[in-house]
């Protein structure tokens, strides 16, 4: 049997006097270690009044038929503030608002503070009502800056022009002043380089729009290619290459932009449909349904109808003898009526696929005489020449665009 040893009172007793001693000292620390009295913070009743209004702006684009009375009664502008404006506007002001004209209505917290009416990028009209009512007219200062891009053809023309930064607008010239030596759907290779100085419009250090093309440099397939931007007392604003010659041709070699040839100029071509040898007098241009066709060259319209085969077609004869022919259209231009007289590029149809056609694309040809030619290689006659008498002022300006090209690229490659 086991037994249990009898604890000694002495232990007991000190194991209980240890114990109240941990006890004591435990509540001292604690005590000692209580947070301060918190103090209480007061929020002025005031703060509310210290802050500043809001400010809130709403917008409205005028409507055809609205007047400034119902837009001042939809906007909730005071009656008595709408009156003090037309009271105000002795000199008819405000009698120039059109349609799509901007109105920005600001306000301080719940109060109108003023109204302006944005006319264009540059005009507009302020109207202040905050203190007493103030009308004028207000026009943008304008800088016109100069910029310089370049770039290399790796993908597409369009695609590494808009990598470099060069806006679309000015693209698209580019290729207009271009497009009568090369063909930017068939012809750009990779490799090819592009040069091109360009005014821009700034105000208050917002670009406003791209303006003209000043100098552009081209070099395709080795072969280098420049447009001086000059006014001509005869012709006004033209772009010439380095010897005077206008870059402009009589006739656009291909009749819409950046498409693509499906089908070339070949007089033992295997049809289509028809399946049987059957020459191709013109180039076909696949696009995309309703986009535009322009007229090659100035010209009277001799024919707007269908044609067997072609479908929607029209017909333009031009000086020299030349006729253009346009088929497979969608639909004509309301203003394409035989008689009627077009300019180069203006719009006269849109692309179908009306008659005899697999796809959505334009069949264009080129006609001298009674025989068709290939447009993609004919020689096209030229637009005039810079005038004699501004011939040596003209090759001041390339000496002059050639040194800011040169500078430009040195400062590219630094």
């Amino acid at each position: 049997m086991i037994g249990f040893k009898k604890t000694p009172t002495k232990l007991v007793i000190s194991v209980f006097l240890i114990s109240i001693i941990l006890i004591v000292l435990a509540y001292i620390d604690l005590d000692s270690h209580s947070p301060a009295p918190i103090e209480e913070i007061t929020i002025s009743q005031n703060i509310e009044k210290e802050l500043p209004a809001i400010k809130n702006k709403i917008m409205h684009k005028v409507k055809k038929g609205e007047s400034l009375s119902v837009i001042f009664e939809e906007k909730r502008v005071p009656l008595n503030t709408a009156y003090k404006i037309f009271n105000f506007d002795k000199n008819n002001i405000l009698s120039g608002i059109r349609p799509d004209d901007i109105m920005e209505f600001n306000y301080i917290g719940e109060e109108l503070d003023s109204i302006e009416i944005i006319k264009d990028e540059i005009n507009s009209i302020l109207i202040e009502v905050s203190d007493s009512v103030s009308i004028r007219e207000i026009e943008k200062e304008i800088k016109n800056i100069i910029t310089f891009k370049q770039g290399t053809i790796n993908t597409s023309f369009y695609k590494n022009a808009l990598e470099v930064g060069i806006p679309d607008s000015i693209i698209m010239d580019f290729a207009y002043i271009f497009g009568w030596d090369v063909d930017f759907i068939f012809d750009v290779r990779k490799g090819d380089k592009f040069s091109v100085i360009f005014e821009a419009e700034y105000s208050q250090g917002e670009k406003i729009t791209s303006g003209d093309i000043i100098f552009a440099e081209f070099i395709n397939k080795n072969t280098r290619y420049i447009a001086q931007r000059f006014f001509d007392e005869k012709q006004g604003k033209q772009y010439f290459n380095e010897n005077g010659d206008n870059v402009k041709k009589a006739f656009l070699r291909a009749p819409l932009d950046f498409a693509y040839i499906s089908s070339h100029f070949n007089p033992n071509r295997m049809h289509p449909i028809l399946h049987r040898i059957k020459a191709h007098n013109g180039v076909d241009y696949a696009a995309k349904r309703n986009t535009p066709v322009k007229a090659s060259g100035d010209g009277v319209i001799s024919f707007v109808g269908n044609k067997s085969g072609y479908g929607r077609t029209i017909e333009i004869k031009h000086g020299g003898n030349i006729k253009t022919l346009y088929a497979h259209l969608e639909k004509f231009n309301s203003k394409s009526k035989v008689g009627n007289k077009v300019k180069q590029g203006e719009i006269i149809a849109y692309v179908g696929d009306s008659g005899q056609a697999t796809g959505t694309h334009l069949h264009f040809e080129f006609w001298q005489g009674k025989t068709r030619t290939d447009p993609v290689k004919v020689r096209l006659p030229s637009a005039k020449p810079v005038s004699p008498n501004q011939m040596g002022e003209f090759k001041n300006l390339v000496s002059l665009s050639f040194e800011r090209l040169s500078e430009y690229n040195s400062k590219q490659n630094e």
